[in-house]
């Protein structure tokens, strides 16, 4: 059983931790653990807890009503508005309570259902990015295990590589060529599989190299292949200290190609970048590149 912290519930259900402090003193609403320093402590059932309460909220449910429920009366209140078209939060939120429980079957209704209303493309920007920008943070923090994070991780590269394999290579004469991989050491592969399915579906040329890439392997494409752009994500690699000098060698060695940069350990940190390279801060800066 996982263990989170007042400050991991208020990025996961979006209620900030004052609040969560008044409902435990005013409602008795939330009985979280503490530990020997007298710091709260939570566990898949409190997490679980507040997720719902947040839905119920944002549902027009006030908190002294919600207050009152038993959990059964809370569960079939929950059902109702599942029965209903779900927005975006509510789909995130929905994710967020199958990663907790490992329900693959869940997930599977959740996305699915939402790839039917919004269609993939929007899916992946609008729920599922959102939601790993919200489960990414914890784990790099330490605050969920690596088995939820390879658990939702891999359903989700299971859907990107079947819509993936659903794009036809239709390339025209205007069509660019795009090398995408992720650097040695690094395999969190999402945005990369994104990027490849973004790319195709606009009618342009993929040379997809994957994770964990040597980087004389990656000079030894730029010079056969003498690609337009090249697109990577840094995630846990390079270190810190390690990304600047990284992307220096890449634009020295690769200067003919546009470096595109994204990722953890490059957005909104304080790198310099090169007249050849330009960071991606969000899906929507790649799609201006590849266009709508």
């Amino acid at each position: 059983m996982s263990s989170y912290s007042i400050k991991d519930l208020e990025q996961l259900s979006g209620i900030k931790a004052h609040t969560l402090r008044i409902w435990e003193q005013r409602y008795n609403i939330i009985a979280p653990k503490r530990t020997d320093t007298n710091i709260r402590t939570y566990d898949d059932q409190d997490l679980k807890l507040v997720l719902n309460i947040s839905l119920l909220k944002d549902h027009g449910y006030k908190i002294s009503e919600i207050s009152k429920m038993s959990q059964e009366d809370m569960s079939q209140e929950i059902l109702k508005i599942a029965a209903k078209p779900f927005s975006y939060l509510d789909q995130i939120q929905a994710l967020t309570l199958s990663m907790i429980d490992l329900d693959e079957e869940h997930f599977e209704k959740t996305v699915n259902a939402s790839v039917v209303r919004y269609g993939f493309e929007n899916t992946m920007i609008n729920i599922i990015y959102p939601f790993l920008s919200r489960i990414g943070l914890l784990w790099v923090t330490g605050s969920i295990g690596s088995a939820q994070e390879h658990f939702v991780s891999n359903l989700i590269r299971q859907k990107l590589i079947a819509a993936i394999n659903d794009q036809a290579d239709k390339p025209t004469t205007t069509s660019k060529t795009f090398v995408l991989f992720l650097p040695e050491g690094e395999f969190h592969e999402i945005t990369l599989l994104f990027a490849n399915y973004l790319i195709r579906a606009r009618s342009n040329k993929v040379i997809y190299l994957g994770q964990n890439l040597p980087f004389d392997d990656l000079v030894f494409i730029y010079q056969t292949k003498r690609p337009d752009y090249i697109f990577t994500a840094f995630t846990s690699i390079p270190a810190n200290h390690e990304v600047q000098p990284f992307v220096d060698r890449m634009a020295k060695s690769l200067p003919g190609s546009q470096l595109l940069l994204t990722g953890y350990q490059i957005v909104g940190q304080d790198i310099t970048v090169p007249e050849n390279a330009r960071i991606i801060n969000q899906i929507t800066d790649l799609l201006r590149i590849i266009g709508n």
